[in-house]
Protein backbone atom coordinates (compact mmCIF):
# COMPACT_ATOMS: atom_id res chain seq x y z
CA UNK A 1 0.00 0.00 0.00
CA UNK A 2 1.51 3.34 -0.73
CA UNK A 3 1.79 6.42 1.84
CA UNK A 4 -0.21 9.09 0.89
CA UNK A 5 1.06 11.70 -1.85
CA UNK A 6 3.48 15.12 -0.02
CA UNK A 7 0.73 17.15 0.17
CA UNK A 8 1.65 21.03 0.03
CA UNK A 9 -1.36 22.31 2.59
CA UNK A 10 0.22 25.95 1.98
CA UNK A 11 0.07 25.69 -1.75
CA UNK A 12 -3.61 24.26 -1.31
CA UNK A 13 -5.03 27.16 1.09
CA UNK A 14 -3.18 29.71 -1.33
CA UNK A 15 -4.67 28.21 -4.52
CA UNK A 16 -8.49 28.42 -2.87
CA UNK A 17 -7.95 32.03 -1.55
CA UNK A 18 -6.76 33.38 -4.88
CA UNK A 19 -9.95 31.87 -6.08
CA UNK A 20 -12.02 33.48 -3.18
CA UNK A 21 -13.36 30.22 -2.20
CA UNK A 22 -14.26 28.79 1.51
CA UNK A 23 -13.91 25.15 2.10
CA UNK A 24 -17.27 24.61 1.90
CA UNK A 25 -17.17 26.01 -2.01
CA UNK A 26 -14.34 23.26 -2.22
CA UNK A 27 -16.52 20.62 -0.87
CA UNK A 28 -19.47 21.22 -2.91
CA UNK A 29 -17.49 21.25 -6.00
CA UNK A 30 -15.66 17.91 -5.22
CA UNK A 31 -19.19 16.41 -4.72
CA UNK A 32 -20.31 18.16 -7.90
CA UNK A 33 -17.97 16.92 -10.17
CA UNK A 34 -16.97 14.36 -8.98
CA UNK A 35 -18.91 12.09 -6.62
CA UNK A 36 -16.57 12.63 -3.26
CA UNK A 37 -18.33 13.99 -0.23
CA UNK A 38 -15.39 15.38 1.77
CA UNK A 39 -16.76 18.04 4.35
CA UNK A 40 -15.34 21.94 4.81
CA UNK A 41 -13.82 20.30 7.71
CA UNK A 42 -11.75 17.87 6.44
CA UNK A 43 -10.69 20.05 3.54
CA UNK A 44 -9.37 22.92 6.52
CA UNK A 45 -7.85 19.80 8.33
CA UNK A 46 -5.52 19.27 5.08
CA UNK A 47 -4.74 22.72 4.80
CA UNK A 48 -3.76 22.78 8.29
CA UNK A 49 -1.54 19.75 8.03
CA UNK A 50 -3.97 17.26 10.35
CA UNK A 51 -5.16 15.38 7.72
CA UNK A 52 -3.45 14.36 4.39
CA UNK A 53 -5.75 13.39 1.47
CA UNK A 54 -5.43 10.51 -0.38
CA UNK A 55 -4.66 9.78 -4.42
CA UNK A 56 -8.35 10.16 -5.47
CA UNK A 57 -9.34 13.04 -3.10
CA UNK A 58 -5.86 15.18 -4.04
CA UNK A 59 -7.21 14.48 -7.90
CA UNK A 60 -10.83 15.95 -6.95
CA UNK A 61 -9.37 18.81 -4.68
CA UNK A 62 -7.22 19.90 -7.71
CA UNK A 63 -10.15 19.86 -10.05
CA UNK A 64 -12.38 22.23 -7.47
CA UNK A 65 -9.57 23.85 -7.28
CA UNK A 66 -8.66 24.38 -11.13
CA UNK A 67 -5.07 23.28 -10.89
CA UNK A 68 -3.04 19.99 -11.69
CA UNK A 69 -2.73 17.55 -8.75
CA UNK A 70 0.83 17.83 -9.42
CA UNK A 71 0.47 21.44 -8.30
CA UNK A 72 -0.90 20.57 -4.85
CA UNK A 73 2.31 18.11 -4.48
CA UNK A 74 5.30 18.99 -2.32
CA UNK A 75 9.18 17.44 -2.68
CA UNK A 76 8.26 13.68 -4.19
CA UNK A 77 10.08 10.95 -2.46
CA UNK A 78 9.68 8.15 -3.61
CA UNK A 79 9.07 6.60 -7.52
CA UNK A 80 4.91 6.55 -6.66
CA UNK A 81 5.09 10.47 -6.04
CA UNK A 82 7.79 11.32 -8.84
CA UNK A 83 4.79 9.66 -11.44
CA UNK A 84 2.22 11.75 -9.41
CA UNK A 85 3.73 14.48 -9.63
CA UNK A 86 4.27 14.13 -13.71
CA UNK A 87 0.82 13.32 -13.73
CA UNK A 88 1.21 9.86 -15.77
CA UNK A 89 -0.46 6.86 -15.01
CA UNK A 90 1.05 3.64 -13.86
CA UNK A 91 -0.19 1.83 -17.04
CA UNK A 92 1.54 4.34 -19.27
CA UNK A 93 4.69 4.59 -17.12
CA UNK A 94 4.95 0.73 -17.47
CA UNK A 95 4.26 0.60 -21.53
CA UNK A 96 6.26 3.35 -21.83
CA UNK A 97 9.23 1.25 -20.11
CA UNK A 98 8.48 -1.97 -21.47
CA UNK A 99 7.28 -3.80 -18.58
CA UNK A 100 4.36 -5.50 -17.37
CA UNK A 101 1.36 -3.41 -15.71
CA UNK A 102 1.72 -5.31 -12.45
CA UNK A 103 5.49 -5.65 -12.42
CA UNK A 104 6.30 -1.90 -12.71
CA UNK A 105 3.34 -1.61 -10.14
CA UNK A 106 5.66 -4.13 -7.98
CA UNK A 107 8.18 -1.84 -8.26
CA UNK A 108 6.41 1.35 -6.74
CA UNK A 109 4.92 -0.25 -3.86
CA UNK A 110 8.28 -2.27 -2.88
CA UNK A 111 10.70 0.52 -3.88
CA UNK A 112 12.78 -2.34 -5.78
CA UNK A 113 13.80 -1.88 -8.84
CA UNK A 114 13.54 -5.40 -11.16
CA UNK A 115 13.82 -3.89 -14.43
CA UNK A 116 17.28 -3.97 -16.95
CA UNK A 117 19.24 -0.79 -17.49
CA UNK A 118 17.78 0.56 -20.69
CA UNK A 119 14.46 0.39 -18.92
CA UNK A 120 15.37 2.29 -15.93
CA UNK A 121 16.97 5.19 -17.98
CA UNK A 122 13.91 5.43 -20.21
CA UNK A 123 12.59 5.55 -16.47
CA UNK A 124 14.63 8.24 -15.72
CA UNK A 125 13.39 10.19 -18.47
CA UNK A 126 9.53 9.83 -17.85
CA UNK A 127 9.68 10.98 -14.37
CA UNK A 128 12.46 13.67 -15.19
CA UNK A 129 14.45 12.21 -12.35
CA UNK A 130 18.26 13.16 -11.73
CA UNK A 131 21.26 10.92 -11.49
CA UNK A 132 21.17 10.94 -7.68
CA UNK A 133 17.21 10.44 -7.01
CA UNK A 134 17.03 7.46 -9.81
CA UNK A 135 19.82 5.98 -8.17
CA UNK A 136 18.50 5.90 -4.64
CA UNK A 137 14.92 4.81 -6.20
CA UNK A 138 15.94 1.69 -8.01
CA UNK A 139 18.41 0.87 -4.98
CA UNK A 140 21.72 1.15 -6.36
CA UNK A 141 22.71 3.76 -3.74
CA UNK A 142 24.48 1.10 -1.30
CA UNK A 143 26.44 -1.16 -4.23
CA UNK A 144 27.39 2.39 -5.30
CA UNK A 145 29.02 3.26 -1.97
CA UNK A 146 30.36 0.18 -1.84
CA UNK A 147 32.62 1.04 -5.04
CA UNK A 148 33.25 4.55 -4.13
CA UNK A 149 34.56 3.44 -0.56
CA UNK A 150 37.06 1.14 -2.50
CA UNK A 151 37.80 4.12 -5.10
CA UNK A 152 38.68 6.51 -2.33
CA UNK A 153 40.92 4.01 -0.69
CA UNK A 154 42.53 2.14 -3.37
CA UNK A 155 43.37 2.46 -7.13
CA UNK A 156 40.18 4.72 -8.17
CA UNK A 157 40.90 3.58 -11.74
CA UNK A 158 39.80 0.19 -11.01
CA UNK A 159 36.50 1.27 -10.04
CA UNK A 160 35.73 3.41 -13.38
CA UNK A 161 34.06 0.69 -14.79
CA UNK A 162 31.66 -0.70 -11.88
CA UNK A 163 30.56 2.69 -11.30
CA UNK A 164 30.14 3.88 -15.06
CA UNK A 165 27.84 0.37 -15.35
CA UNK A 166 25.75 1.41 -12.33
CA UNK A 167 25.03 4.71 -13.25
CA UNK A 168 25.16 4.86 -17.33
CA UNK A 169 23.45 8.11 -17.56
CA UNK A 170 27.38 9.50 -16.70
CA UNK A 171 29.80 9.66 -19.60
CA UNK A 172 32.64 7.84 -18.78
CA UNK A 173 35.30 10.81 -18.37
CA UNK A 174 33.09 12.14 -15.96
CA UNK A 175 33.15 9.54 -13.83
CA UNK A 176 36.89 8.98 -14.08
CA UNK A 177 37.55 12.57 -13.15
CA UNK A 178 34.63 12.46 -9.81
CA UNK A 179 36.84 8.89 -8.40
CA UNK A 180 40.07 10.52 -8.96
CA UNK A 181 38.89 13.75 -6.89
CA UNK A 182 37.75 11.67 -4.06
CA UNK A 183 40.52 9.68 -4.05
CA UNK A 184 43.09 12.30 -3.62
CA UNK A 185 40.54 13.90 -1.05
CA UNK A 186 40.52 11.52 1.14
CA UNK A 187 43.88 11.36 0.76
CA UNK A 188 44.35 14.28 1.57
CA UNK A 189 42.05 14.12 4.84
CA UNK A 190 44.32 11.52 5.90
CA UNK A 191 47.62 10.19 5.63
CA UNK A 192 49.33 9.47 2.33
CA UNK A 193 50.47 6.37 3.43
CA UNK A 194 49.67 4.98 6.81
CA UNK A 195 52.25 2.05 7.20
CA UNK A 196 54.16 4.56 9.38
CA UNK A 197 51.38 6.21 11.75
CA UNK A 198 51.49 5.90 15.15
CA UNK A 199 47.57 5.73 15.96
CA UNK A 200 48.49 5.97 19.32
CA UNK A 201 49.20 9.66 19.00
CA UNK A 202 46.24 12.30 18.93
CA UNK A 203 47.59 12.95 15.45
CA UNK A 204 47.73 9.83 14.26
CA UNK A 205 44.13 8.55 15.67
CA UNK A 206 42.80 12.18 14.45
CA UNK A 207 44.01 11.97 10.63
CA UNK A 208 42.49 7.84 10.83
CA UNK A 209 39.16 9.19 12.16
CA UNK A 210 38.94 11.93 9.17
CA UNK A 211 39.58 9.13 6.37
CA UNK A 212 37.44 6.96 8.01
CA UNK A 213 34.21 10.06 8.80
CA UNK A 214 34.99 10.67 4.63
CA UNK A 215 34.58 6.80 3.74
CA UNK A 216 31.35 7.01 5.92
CA UNK A 217 29.95 9.75 3.76
CA UNK A 218 31.67 9.13 0.72
CA UNK A 219 28.34 8.72 -1.22
CA UNK A 220 27.49 12.84 -0.24
CA UNK A 221 31.27 13.50 -1.51
CA UNK A 222 30.54 11.69 -4.77
CA UNK A 223 27.57 13.74 -5.44
CA UNK A 224 28.90 17.16 -4.44
CA UNK A 225 31.83 16.23 -6.78
CA UNK A 226 29.77 15.39 -9.51
CA UNK A 227 27.16 18.68 -8.67
CA UNK A 228 29.97 20.58 -9.09
CA UNK A 229 30.93 19.42 -12.34
CA UNK A 230 27.52 19.36 -13.96
CA UNK A 231 25.48 21.50 -12.08
CA UNK A 232 21.65 20.35 -11.96
CA UNK A 233 22.62 16.37 -13.04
Amino acid sequence: MHARPPFDAAKARRLRESLGMTPAHVSYGMWAAFGLRITPETIAAWELQEETPNETELAALAGALWCSPADLLGTPRTLHEYRLVKGVALSDVALQVGMPTAQYAEVERTGTWTGNEQQAATLAAILGLSVRTHTELTGKDRKLREHLRSAAGSRWQAYVRPVHKLLPALDRPTVERVLERLNDEFHKRSFSSLSWIDTSTETGSNSVDAGRQFLDEVGEHFWAHLEALHPGR
